[in-house]
């Protein structure tokens, strides 16, 4: 199965084409334009280097949240885009989740976090173990503090992955939970992940049409919740 998968939710951009487990080929771009500029231009360089085109490709996946709201729009209306075009079915992806795919080939605790701000990180726990991973919480906004008191139960080390992971080492740290830092590497986003999941939930029959995708911000935009505090006022 041939996947193409779209990473959208953050700063930096990417686009991966894998065979089955097998990565063929991925870019990534951290250039500071606007994914609206990159992408679409990542994914056809991409294909055209390995001498694809969307014809051959049997799945498409994408990060659909949580992360930034307008990254997250963009990436999901190009695929969108492509599986209308195409009738290719499509994988929706947690950011979350497909960030713990990167550190699969570790047995260990996984905890991914994203900086949500306003005190806040976007978070996700799981186990990696022989080669998969298993979702332990569900994606969710949590606090420092809550996070820490929840793992404050747990006596494993925590490999910390996403934006977020740096902030929470310090912090997890002086609390005196056990806490590595995953390769720096490893430790962002990548469409890689992203195409590493998708195949999992193909697997278990959880593919959609493109119609179907939708962004997952877990809370609503700075600018939804000033209108709601307008409208409470007046």
């Amino acid at each position: 199965m041939k996947i193409l998968a779209v990473e959208s939710s953050a700063i930096s951009a990417s686009v991966a084409i894998c065979e089955d487990e097998h990565l063929i080929g991925q870019t990534y771009q951290q250039t500071g334009l606007t994914h609206s500029q990159t992408l679409l231009p990542m994914v056809n360089s991409l294909l055209s280097s390995l001498s694809m085109n969307l014809d051959d490709i049997d799945l498409l996946a994408v990060a659909i949240g949580p992360g930034s709201f307008t990254g997250l729009r963009i990436g999901v209306s190009m695929v969108k885009g492509f599986a209308w075009a195409k009738n290719i079915s499509c994988v929706a992806c947690s950011t979350l989740e497909s960030m713990a795919w990167n550190m699969s080939m570790i047995d260990g605790d996984l905890c991914s976090v994203m900086d949500a701000r306003r005190g806040q990180v976007y978070n996700a726990r799981f186990k990696s173990q022989d080669g998969s991973v298993i979702r332990i919480t569900e994606d969710r906004p949590i606090s420092l503090d809550d996070l820490a008191m929840e793992l404050q139960e747990n006596t494993k080390t925590q490999w910390l992955l996403g934006d977020g992971a740096e902030v929470c080492y310090e912090y997890l740290k002086d609390k005196g939970i056990k806490v590595r830092l995953a390769p720096e590497n490893l430790r962002f986003q990548q469409a890689w992940g992203v195409a590493r999941l998708a195949l999992e939930n193909a697997k278990l029959g959880k593919t959609i049409t493109g119609s179907m995708l939708e962004p997952n911000y877990l809370r609503v935009s700075q600018a939804e919740r000033e209108r709601q505090e307008k409208s409470k006022i007046q």
